[in-house]
């Protein structure tokens, strides 16, 4: 039958295993470090897995496939416990700390105040529970190099996005737009480093506030090399 279904381009598939986490059925898989779709039949067309894929290596496609089979995919759940584990890389897997009611940390020891994995904007979901009545924290991954109490001052109490525009060569500004938009953000943090390559996620965040038609606090704090801060 000809009916919608999913496709994958490979060429883009960075192979971090968030869509095949995203897939409810099971239908898709990390092959040889890429995603495939390996059960047609379990895939529902509703594609849950396009949002979660940072690359956009997933869009839809009218061809021939089989039917979705509902009743294989709740034989499938059933069979592995009533759910379909992820077939994903597992360190791209969705997890949430209880993070709220630790103590602060006591003389000489400190504690982690990270309250979501995955943390790299690139592998993040654009709709995910943990981001909902949440502050973001959106950081250059070098601010907790340089800056020895970035999980205090900054990561307690709020959801960390962190990226490196240098390395990562992509424009943060669609995928923040969607998580500032399509959830329930309460206010935006933006840490950075003095170098000027810094910049460019400094302006993806700000772009993405902007983007997304809300009116949000936000603020903007800079690290300089020797670990020092300068607000602006």
């Amino acid at each position: 039958m000809i009916r919608k279904i999913i496709h994958i381009d490979e060429e883009k598939c960075n192979g971090c295993g968030a869509c095949a986490n995203a897939c409810h059925e099971g239908a898709i898989e990390i092959v040889n470090g890429k995603a495939k779709l390996t059960r047609e039949h379990f895939c529902d067309g509703l594609g849950d897995c396009l949002p979660a894929c940072p690359t956009g290596a997933i869009t839809f496609e009218e061809r021939e496939a089989p039917a979705y089979d509902e009743a294989a995919v709740r034989k499938s759940k059933t069979e592995k416990g009533g759910a379909v584990p992820p077939h994903g890389c597992p360190g791209s897997a969705l997890k949430t700390f209880a993070r709220a009611d630790e103590p602060a940390a006591p003389a000489g020891r400190a504690i982690s105040r990270l309250a979501q994995w995955p943390v790299q904007i690139r592998l993040l979901p654009t709709k995910a529970p943990f981001y909902d009545g949440a502050g973001l924290l959106i950081a250059a991954d070098c601010t907790a190099y340089a800056y020895a109490n970035l999980h205090e001052d900054f990561m307690r109490g709020r959801i960390t996005l962190i990226g490196c525009p240098k390395l990562d060569a992509v424009d943060y500004a669609e995928k923040l737009t969607a998580v500032i938009r399509d959830n329930e953000i309460r206010s935006v943090t933006i840490v950075r480093m003095e170098v000027p390559c810094c910049g460019g996620l400094q302006r993806a965040a700000e772009q993405a506030i902007k983007a997304s038609g809300k009116f949000l606090p936000w603020r903007v704090v800079t690290v300089t090399r020797d670990g020092a801060l300068l607000e602006d």
